[in-house]
């Protein structure tokens, strides 16, 4: 690759962890990368429940849940940066619903691609009266990059990338999270391994 050519962005991608990735933190993991830029990366782990529910973090942050089709939905071990901050992925108001422009929450960034990404409660208090997005999928903690680290990491094979697809995200059960999205790729977790055979 030239020095010339334009810096990769990879937002609004999958990080695919290889099996040589032993970090604690993303053996197995699948990030969605949120942001990427020459400054670095930030993204949230999609498939690392904690054992805390959304009920259960609405009750410790002092909020009723009011809807019943998140309360049994885990927290997700977003990254090991921040693990005490809430991060809430999630689809974008919908035009004309009463907060259809994402300025409706305090402190949110959309994402190309069709996502926002929200650290403010008032997403919370949202959710808790029935109202706000219709899919998310909430993180304690990030992951994050520093400047030219992922790139790094992506040259030492740590890492495969592919476009996102939401419905990993939203309607893939978790244990099967890292492997559907491999097979974005054409890719089963088996051809992965340092033990395979080579022809």
């Amino acid at each position: 690759m030239s020095s010339d050519s334009a810096p990769i962005n990879l937002t609004h991608h999958f990080l695919i962890a290889m099996p040589g990735l032993e970090d604690e933190s993303f053996a197995r993991s699948v990030v969605y990368l949120c942001e990427h830029s020459e400054r670095g990366a930030l993204g949230l782990i999609i498939n690392k429940p904690s054992d805390i529910t959304l009920k259960g973090l609405f009750d410790k942050v002092d909020l009723s849940l009011r809807r019943e089709d998140l309360t049994q939905e885990p927290v997700f071990q977003g990254g090991p940066v921040q693990t005490e901050r809430g991060f809430v992925l999630h689809e974008p108001m919908l035009a004309g619903t009463e907060k259809a422009d994402e300025s409706a929450y305090a402190s949110s960034m959309a994402i190309p691609g069709g996502l926002a990404m929200t650290t403010s409660k008032d997403v919370l208090e949202a959710l808790s009266t029935g109202a706000g997005p219709r899919r998310v999928l909430v993180t304690l903690g990030y992951s994050s990059w520093g400047e030219g680290q992922l790139e790094s990491e992506l040259a030492e094979n740590a890492w495969l990338t592919v476009g996102a697809d939401l419905s990993v995200i939203f309607d893939t059960p978790v244990p099967e999270r890292y492997d559907r999205a491999l097979g974005l790729l054409g890719l089963q977790a088996w051809m992965l391994s340092p033990e395979a055979g080579h022809a």
